[in-house]
């Protein structure tokens, strides 16, 4: 009698979440390896940042419709992504997350478990069906739907379409290149796409010390005439200083007359990363033509209550937001990269190994690892 052939399906190690909760919901096992198919890309996961949205997730504490009406009431464009909040920042601005859940009502209903987590990765390619990359070649893909609508980073190896995978030439260590994609993303997309950032700008970053924050300073130091930043804590201020800061306030919720008294015309473009909690008080910071690009939610709030954008926003003042939900590849991706090899843009980066993810988690959560947080598989 003929025996059966089993098949046996590769597997891989992966984080996997099975339902919502703390970072010790995160659960290193086995996990199905993916097989690509033509016009999808499989990567050897080599590193990951960590990033805030993916907190979030495992929380499942969105607010997805929330965004969009405030998107459509106050803002051009879409705020679909949940991500700004923070992509793996260090966020001392924010409180603990399990004290907002307040605020961070209803759930994200296109995740379901079980799910990988993790919206970006960086790594080789293991199989491009079509051809469109060499096995082997260095890669970054970032957003698109990853460890959300399909699994996502935090494996040994990821599978992703095609058109969101970007080659990486600049030859530069894993834990550097895992800290980019998404934090110079939305950093870079905010200063040049949303704010127009010109050399006789003077910028203001609120939220200077999450990730996003010192990100936006190294590349705006240089390319505009001033950067100034604001942190909750006297004692960042020499940090942020060092890291080329022209100017640091204290935030204690309302810099607006202190801002003024300093800068009394005040400020061309205003990056906004604590979120709808000061925004009201960050309009009032800006010039006469001046824009705020609303990118951040480290506040811990999505909405803000009662809004008439006749009075929230100056008549000769610009709001606008940056969402980074495109899936579309980062040209100036290699760019940067070459500048942290040189050392021209300085990130600190806290590093972990896989099977330590809730230990990133609790330190992500608890704020404090103190700088972009990268995980090697």
């Amino acid at each position: 009698m003929a025996s059966k052939t089993m098949t046996t399906i590769p597997t891989m190690t992966a984080v996997v979440i099975h339902e919502a909760g703390g970072p010790e919901v995160l659960k290193v096992q086995q996990w199905p390896r993916p097989r690509p198919i033509v016009g999808q890309v499989l990567i050897r996961v080599k590193a990951f940042g960590l990033n805030r949205s993916e907190m979030f997730t495992r929380h499942l504490v969105f607010r997805y419709k929330g965004i969009e009406s405030l998107s459509r009431g106050i803002v051009s464009g879409s705020m679909s992504s949940y991500h700004s909040g923070g992509s793996g920042e260090n966020h001392e601005e924010s409180s603990n997350i399990l004290e907002r859940r307040g605020s961070l009502t209803g759930h994200s209903p296109s995740v379901k478990f079980p799910r990988v987590l993790g919206i970006e990765a960086v790594g080789l390619v293991e199989e491009s069906p079509g051809n469109e990359f060499e096995k082997g070649e260095v890669v970054a893909t970032a957003m698109g739907g990853m460890g959300r609508l399909f699994d996502g980073g935090y494996a040994e190896f990821t599978c992703v379409p095609a058109g969101q995978v970007q080659a990486v030439k600049t030859k530069i260590p894993w834990e550097q290149l895992g800290a980019l994609p998404e934090m110079m993303k939305t950093a870079w997309g905010s200063l040049y796409l949303s704010l127009q950032l010109k050399p006789e700008d003077k910028l203001l970053i609120r939220g200077g010390t999450t990730s996003i924050g010192l990100a936006a300073l190294a590349l705006a130091k240089g390319n505009c005439a001033s950067v100034s930043l604001t942190t909750r804590k006297p004692e960042r201020v020499e940090m942020l200083k060092n890291s080329g800061a022209d100017d640091v306030f204290i935030d204690n919720g309302s810099i607006a007359k202190e801002v003024r008294r300093r800068h009394p015309e005040g400020f061309s473009k205003i990056l906004e990363l604590v979120g709808v909690t000061v925004l009201a008080d960050s309009l009032k910071c800006a010039k006469e033509q001046g824009i705020v690009c609303l990118t951040g939610i480290a506040g811990g709030k999505w909405m803000m209550d009662h809004i008439n954008p006749m009075e929230l926003i100056p008549s000769t003042v610009s709001l606008t937001i940056y969402a980074s939900t495109s899936p579309n590849k980062f040209a100036a991706l290699d760019d940067i990269a070459q500048k942290v090899v040189d050392g021209s843009i300085k990130i600190p980066i806290k590093t972990y190994r896989l099977d330590q993810i809730v230990e990133a988690h609790k330190a992500m959560e608890e704020n404090t690892a103190g700088a972009k947080i990268v995980v090697l598989t």
